[in-house]
């Protein structure tokens, strides 16, 4: 049996937008095991998906740590061929602890280099595409997301999610909560229910949301993963900042407006629809010069 590897350590986002290429791998490779190397926030996530066999957790260890590197070795010895769909320094680097198999990716020497200079202006979708392309993978089925299910609470409809958090070291990337709220209002005067959702840490903004609209749900550290899926795909809507959650809402098909500062480029990270579609995207330098009639009218 053939054995494949699959490089692809995160963030949320980044893996989200890897569903396809994880689809039109395991379509090329039908009869290979396929293990999905990753890091430990999305093993659980990748242990329930369709496309892998086996998942195995990066520790990524640092290079001088000598018992952490041997054990990454072993992790990564032993296949015929590498896709290299995180193509950072740092994985290129695993190419020769793998012992130089059949590798997609950038690393020096590696035997499908994806050799486009302009590679690193194009948006992950098509980078990644393109990448495989040049690898022989041509065939790029439709991810189905079925696998997601979760436990999402039930709503009444209509209903239109909010996403009001980003990650901590990144607090540019986040429109402040009170213009959240002051969206919430305008969402509940056209008959539509704002729901909040985020993890637990982020429930101050949920909180802050409720002081100015009461009406608003709050799911803050309600939510897995997985339960994001099975929201959106019922939700009129969804707004929120460049985020994991907001990645999951477009590829289940939500109709999404995404809010971007000059902290990202949605040119090359944008969230991005089960069929490649665009959300609607507004971006400031400031996300705090952002008002929230403009984003009310993107609503509409």
């Amino acid at each position: 049996m053939k054995r494949i590897l699959v490089i692809r350590l995160g963030a949320l986002g980044d893996f989200v937008l890897s569903f396809g290429p994880f689809a039109a791998i395991r379509a090329q490779h039908p009869e290979a095991e396929i293990t999905l190397l990753t890091t430990a926030p999305f093993a659980g996530l990748a242990g329930r998906a369709p496309w892998f066999d086996r998942v195995e957790v990066d520790a990524r260890p640092q290079w001088w740590n000598l018992p952490g590197v041997l054990r990454l070795r072993r992790q990564l010895r032993g296949f015929d061929f590498v896709y290299d769909l995180q193509t950072s320094a740092r994985s290129s680097n695993y190419f020769r602890l793998a012992g130089r198999p059949g590798w997609s990716g950038i690393a020096p020497g590696c035997s499908h280099p994806h050799a486009n200079p302009l590679r690193d202006g194009m948006h992950t979708l098509e980078r990644q595409r393109e990448q495989l392309a040049m690898a022989g993978v041509t065939a790029f089925p439709a991810p189905d997301l079925a696998w997601l299910g979760g436990k999402a609470p039930e709503l009444a409809r209509p209903y239109a999610l909010l996403v009001p958090g980003a990650a901590p070291h990144r607090p540019r990337k986040r429109w402040p909560a009170e213009r959240y709220g002051a969206l919430a209002e305008v969402l509940v005067a056209r008959g539509v229910t704002p729901v909040v959702v985020g993890a637990a840490a982020e429930a101050s903004l949920a909180a802050a949301i409720r002081a100015v609209c009461p009406q608003a749900v709050d799911l803050t550290g309600r939510t897995a993963i997985a339960d994001i899926h099975g929201l959106a795909r019922n939700a009129a809507l969804a707004v929120g900042n460049d985020t994991g959650p907001m990645h999951l809402a477009a590829a289940s098909g939500c109709a999404c407006v995404v809010l971007f500062s000059a902290d990202s480029d949605p040119a090359l990270t944008a969230p991005r629809g089960p069929d490649g579609a665009w959300p609607t995207l507004l971006r400031v330098a400031d996300l705090s010069d952002l008002p929230v009639e403009r984003v009310a009218e993107a609503l509409a």
